[in-house]
């Protein structure tokens, strides 16, 4: 995992739930500091005397969502599966990103942000993000307790810019919600709900079949269906 994470001599790294130091030694070893994080109290006495004195090494206690995040080049970590869509957006959307984010996350979820084909609100938005490359898988079996589910190695490379040019993110994305909120549903129906009888006109200047689902589109079409109707509503 440390070395997927493309870790630099030079770089500084955030590890999200640094748990009892297995990776934290693994990426002081590459690193130039390590900022671990962990908010489990019994296991920080362990990751205190996993990497003792090392200089290299700042172990901070607390929630990674409620914490101010320093700037570091790489984070990388292994966090409960409902955290992820809330840190997702804390560490790409913020104006100084890392340039790597290394994640483990539950297989299916992997599988969802690499290889695009029934998208979900949190797949366009780390594919808006960043270039997701599923790395290795990690059977339930690699983990004490053994999860219910197989996991996997997501390696993030971010983008130095969004790769939809629109002129509001917040509300490219508060549009894609709302469509999501319906994602079983044609294209045509939900946004005639939103932009009433012009929808289909909107929808032929984008070159998107009214008949199309939500899940089916590719970036440059969510771009272009944006612009079809930004502004309204």
């Amino acid at each position: 995992m440390a070395e997927a994470a493309g870790v630099g001599s030079s770089d500084a790294v955030l590890e999200v739930g640094a748990g009892p130091g297995t990776l934290t030694v693994a990426l002081a070893a590459r690193a130039a500091r390590v900022i671990a994080v962990e908010i489990d109290r019994r296991l920080l006495n362990v990751l205190r005397e996993v990497v003792g004195e090392d200089p290299r090494v700042e172990v901070l206690e607390g929630d990674v969502l409620k914490l101010p995040l320093p700037p570091v080049a790489v984070v990388a970590g292994n966090i409960p599966y409902y955290l992820t869509g809330a840190l997702l957006p804390r560490l790409l959307e913020r104006p100084d990103p890392p340039r790597t984010v290394s994640l483990v996350v539950q297989k299916e979820v992997a599988e969802r942000w690499t290889e695009p084909g029934d998208w979900s609100l949190a797949t366009l938005a780390v594919q808006v993000f960043a270039v997701p490359e599923l790395r290795f898988l990690l059977p339930r079996e690699a983990f004490r307790p053994a999860p219910a589910v197989d996991s996997a190695l997501v390696v993030l490379a971010v983008r130095p810019r969004p790769a939809v040019q629109v002129a509001d993110l917040t509300a490219f994305f508060r549009f894609a919600e709302r469509l999501f909120q319906f994602r079983r549903k044609q294209l045509g129906g939900t946004l005639a709900r939103i932009a009433g009888g012009e929808a289909g006109e909107r929808l032929g200047q984008a070159g998107i079949d009214p008949r199309r689902r939500p899940q089916t589109l590719q970036l440059d079409e969510w771009e272009a269906l944006y612009r079809a109707f930004e502004g309204r509503g």
